[in-house]
């Protein structure tokens, strides 16, 4: 099993380039089941995720051709099967984002209950709520959800009972070839819903309020094939924003979205950082050790639960204490016991972690136990005296492409190991 083997002390300089947003790939991937014509997505960054969404179309029975320029196309045809197994859907949660559009254009979806980073309890009730309201009948027996519908799914106006990503995406796909108006309504509002309503308007979908929680959809009887690029992949932006704080590092963000990360930059600024960016560009600048920030989580456009782990590791070399309040999953403090392993100060009680910043971290073996929660590790192992061995790094794998070459390419020692 591959490992990170990282020795500290190094200033990270120079320029980074920006891959795709995995979080947006995936629902791209899964929205190419709504048309029998070709849809070819550029920028696809080259993850296990990826991968494995690939691999479960291919099950599923459409033809992908994949270039040498992070180019995916996909050819959905009528000999579409229904089932997306186990032993695919459990490598990943995004792998319940086929449901809607296979029942939307199919008729009828088996797919196996999804897996996962084990950060605490994501059910998809609100998924099968939402079909249901549709006219779909929706079974969950032996570990898979079987929904079938006679005919189109019916626009209706549904209601989540909390912003949920993946229900908003799955169910704005299913409305698409619905019959009639759907209203979603306490929609979740991230980029990644807005990238995705922007590919289902190229291909025919008629979509109003996407990044809002009201989204209204008008149902085709069809869509038809395009062409789309990925948006940038805001957190691999706030992960390499953060490595260069804590290492009082000079770098450029390149081929991103500043628009998409106000909170995450206006926390980067408190801690200290001198911040400038441009339409596709963000260089931040450190001189100093950076001071603790406290924030909450909350869904967009409030501060991200998928940059809660990277500012900790921050935190834990910043002057002063930061308080972190995590409220959507409550299983993602993880990482403390391995952050502390390094020497960090932090405690945890319930839903908050206080962290109390140190001069400096000392190396030590530790081990991923998710994604977001292995990239806070290496960023405390760039800062820490000797060298930190991370294990179980196919958890950075599934969401930072070429980690260990962009770090290198920064200045940091870093390389994969066996």
């Amino acid at each position: 099993m591959d490992k990170l083997l990282i020795a500290g002390g190094q200033r990270l300089s120079g320029d980074v380039r920006i891959s795709g947003s995995k979080n947006a790939a995936l629902p791209l991937l899964a929205a190419s089941l709504l048309t029998e014509e070709r849809v070819v997505l550029t920028n696809i960054p080259q993850l296990h995720d990826i991968t494995t969404m690939v691999q479960l179309l291919g099950r599923l029975g459409a033809d992908i051709l994949i270039d040498e320029r992070c180019s995916v196309e996909v050819k959905a045809g009528t000999q579409i099967t229904a089932l997306a197994p186990y032993e695919l859907v459990k490598k990943m949660r995004a792998s319940i984002l086929v449901l809607g559009p296979l029942v939307a254009r199919f008729g009828e979806a088996r797919v196996s209950l999804p897996g996962g980073c084990a950060i605490g309890s994501r059910p998809v009730d609100q998924h099968i709520r939402g079909l249901q309201a549709m006219g779909a009948d929706v079974q969950v027996e032996n570990g898979y959800v079987h929904a079938r519908v006679t005919g189109r799914l019916q626009g209706a106006r549904i209601m989540f009972e909390m912003p949920t990503v993946g229900g908003t995406e799955n169910l704005l796909m299913a409305a698409c070839l619905a019959d009639g108006e759907t209203v979603l309504e306490n929609a979740a509002r991230e980029p990644e819903i807005v990238d995705l309503a922007l590919l289902l308007k190229r291909m025919g979908a008629l979509i109003e309020g996407a990044g809002t929680d009201c989204i209204r959809v008008q149902g085709m009887k069809s869509l038809h094939g395009c062409q789309h690029r990925v948006v940038a992949d805001r957190i691999e932006t706030g992960s390499y924003l953060v490595a260069a704080a804590m290492t009082r590092g000079d770098i450029t963000c390149r081929d991103t979205r500043p628009d998409l990360l106000d909170a995450v930059l206006l926390k980067l600024k408190d801690a200290g950082a001198e911040i400038t960016t441009g339409e596709d560009w963000i260089r931040l600048r450190m001189e100093d050790r950076p001071q603790a920030v406290s924030f909450r989580t909350q869904p967009y456009p409030a501060f991200p639960t998928d940059m809660q782990a990277q500012f900790m590791a921050l935190n834990a070399v910043a002057q002063g204490t930061g308080t972190i309040i995590e409220t959507i999953f409550e299983n993602r403090f993880m990482h403390v016991q391995e952050l502390n392993r390094l020497g960090a100060q932090i405690a945890v009680d319930g839903h908050t972690a206080v962290v109390t910043g140190v001069p400096t971290l000392q190396a030590a073996p530790v081990m991923a136990t998710d994604l977001r929660a292995s990239m806070s590790l290496v960023l405390a192992a760039l800062v820490a005296e000797g060298e930190t061995l991370v294990d179980r790094i196919y958890h950075i794998d599934r969401g930072y492409e070429c980690v260990e070459e962009k770090l290198r390419q920064l200045g940091a020692r870093i390389r994969r190991v066996q």
